[in-house]
């Protein structure tokens, strides 16, 4: 268990829920009515699988116990509001149960739902290019532009990953390993706190997506620019509306030309959502706080979950190469 001033809290500390498979389609059968086969896929907190059915395939996912009942609902109610909104953006639908619920609480305090299956290629197995991270930026702002007016009381719920919780990551740094890297966190955070934050409470706020990373997005098989999917709205939050921006920027930086690349990601952004000035001003301080929030969170969460550490570890490679491509301004 997490220690009681653990930034992190129990939510991205605990292991993800151990049900068989027999357990989980007994209760698919029980409270949806369908028969099918389980095949795992991955998650950082959840119990996750693909269930593939004669009726088509589904997203099965067994929410963790440590997750509260209104933040599951909070992303529910958000997949019901981008379907009314804008019912061509390709992202999951929640399936209710033969009752009409939309997750069914199991024995243990595990909470289980349904979701459309989406198809694509996720997008960290896409060649990089000029015109996926247009694309990408494009689907980032169509998809937040979709949530606009969208709230939930646990839409405030707090989570590390949340860009705007940067300063809670300093308790984390010390679990990167290498020193350098480790400063270079450090002397981001510093900006943070006395050139970022502040400036903050100014910007445009509202739900947002918040983690499209390129294991979250899905791209056409024979045509890589083209994004035919958006997945896991795990870590939705109420923050400033730039931030969606800068966690798809820093996921698709190429530390071979980091100012362009970020800038790519923007221009297809601004083609639905303008940004203001301060958002403009801000875009690239908040790409390197996705990167330091990388680094320090996996690096964290590794060190406790060592049987997870693959999966965990997944971005940061890519979080340290494009940090590392960004200097800290004095």
């Amino acid at each position: 268990m997490p220690a009681p001033d653990d930034p992190l809290g129990p939510i991205l500390n605990v292991p993800p829920p151990a049900l068989t498979e027999a357990e989980c389609l007994a209760a698919v059968a029980a409270h949806w009515g369908i028969d099918g086969r389980l095949e795992p896929l991955t998650s950082e907190r959840d119990l996750n699988f693909r269930l593939r059915t004669g009726q088509g395939d589904f997203v099965l996912k067994v929410v963790n116990a440590a997750e509260d009942a209104g933040v599951t609902e909070f992303q529910t109610l958000a997949l019901d509001h981008i379907a009314a909104r804008d019912p061509g953006l390709p992202v999951p639908r929640a399936i209710r149960t033969r009752a009409g619920a939309a997750s069914v609480l199991l024995e243990g305090g595990n909470r289980m739902r349904l979701l459309s299956w989406v198809e694509g290629v996720p997008m960290h197995r896409a060649a990089p290019s000029a015109a996926l991270r247009r694309a990408m930026g494009t689907m980032a702002a169509g998809l937040t532009r979709a949530l606009e007016g969208f709230d939930h009381p646990a839409a405030r719920h707090v989570l590390q990953w949340d860009i705007k919780h940067a300063s809670r990551l300093r308790p984390l740094l010390p679990a990167i390993a290498d020193a350098d890297l480790r400063a270079l966190c450090t002397r981001w955070l510093d900006r943070f706190d006395t050139h970022v934050a502040p400036r903050l409470p100014g910007l445009p706020w509202q739900v947002v997506h918040a983690d499209l990373n390129p294991h979250n997005v899905l791209t056409v098989p024979d045509d890589p620019a083209r994004i035919s999917g958006v997945l896991d709205f795990g870590d939705m939050v109420f923050t400033p509306r730039i931030c969606d921006l800068a966690v798809a920027a820093a996921y698709q930086l190429d530390p071979a030309d980091a100012e362009s690349s970020i800038a790519q990601v923007a221009e297809g952004w601004a083609s639905i959502l303008p940004l203001s000035p301060d958002e403009a001003a801000l875009l690239r301080d908040l790409t390197a706080i996705r990167m330091v929030t990388t680094l320090a969170i996996t690096s964290h969460r590794a060190a406790r979950q060592p049987g997870n550490a693959p999966y965990i570890l997944r971005n940061f490679p890519g979080a340290r190469a494009g940090l590392l491509a960004l200097p800290c301004p004095d």
